[in-house]
């Protein structure tokens, strides 16, 4: 698998995947919708998948002594890192912005606190566990998984957002640089991190399944 993993950052990943994730310093632009930064690492895993089957990747990975399964695991591996990688950026940045702002918050959405960045693991499983299952299925066909994990992370971030616009009690501990409220955010953090990780399991098995159906 350490050898897999290696073939997937050395030939696989698109130069998108490190060039988008310097893109996690658009966290410093004042108001601006947080989750367009991971919305970014979500277009770098589709260019990922989209090189890839123009390479020829599958084939060539499938001449090798190893299972079908393998081939996925790797690749969710790959996915894994790349995002756990965005969000380790992506906090201490968040940090910075808000003392640069003097904890002036985000008008255009949930601030950077706490409870976004566990809401943002929720973003990013519901991308993960649409696309790729549905892209092996085929091992070759893009748009379906692609239209529906946009669907997917687009209906995720309208609920998570309306948690913030419709005034209620959530909202307030939600949508706050309180440090005393960060506080009660723990658990939408520690829930959410629990959901990427299940999700990513869910996702390897349902995709390995999947790609093992096919005939290449």
């Amino acid at each position: 698998m350490k050898n897999l993993l290696y073939k997937e950052f050395k030939l696989a990943a698109h130069p998108t995947t490190y060039l988008f994730l310097a893109l996690c310093a658009m966290m410093l632009i004042p108001s601006y919708p947080g989750y367009v930064d991971f919305l970014y690492v979500c277009l770098s895993i589709f260019f990922v998948f989209l090189a890839g089957r123009e390479n020829k990747d599958i084939f060539y990975t499938a001449l090798l002594p190893i299972r079908k399964r393998d081939i996925v695991k790797a690749r969710c591996w790959m996915i894994a890192v790349i995002e756990l990688v965005q969000v380790a950026l992506a906090v201490p940045l968040a940090i910075l912005a808000n003392h640069l702002y003097h904890n002036a918050g985000n008008l255009a959405g949930i601030d950077l606190n706490v409870a976004f960045f566990g809401l943002v693991f929720g973003f990013l499983s519901a991308f993960n566990v649409t696309f790729i299952p549905l892209f092996y299925r085929t091992a070759y066909k893009l748009s379906t998984a692609l239209i529906a994990g946009s669907v997917a992370i687009l209906l995720y971030y309208l609920a998570a957002e309306m948690l913030v616009w419709i005034p209620s009690p959530v909202s307030r501990f939600l949508d706050t640089l309180d440090p005393a409220a960060m506080v009660r955010q723990l658990p939408i953090l520690f829930a959410g991190m629990i959901v990427w990780l299940g999700t990513m399991f869910f996702t390897y098995h349902r995709a390995a399944a999947n790609f093992e159906k096919v005939d290449l």
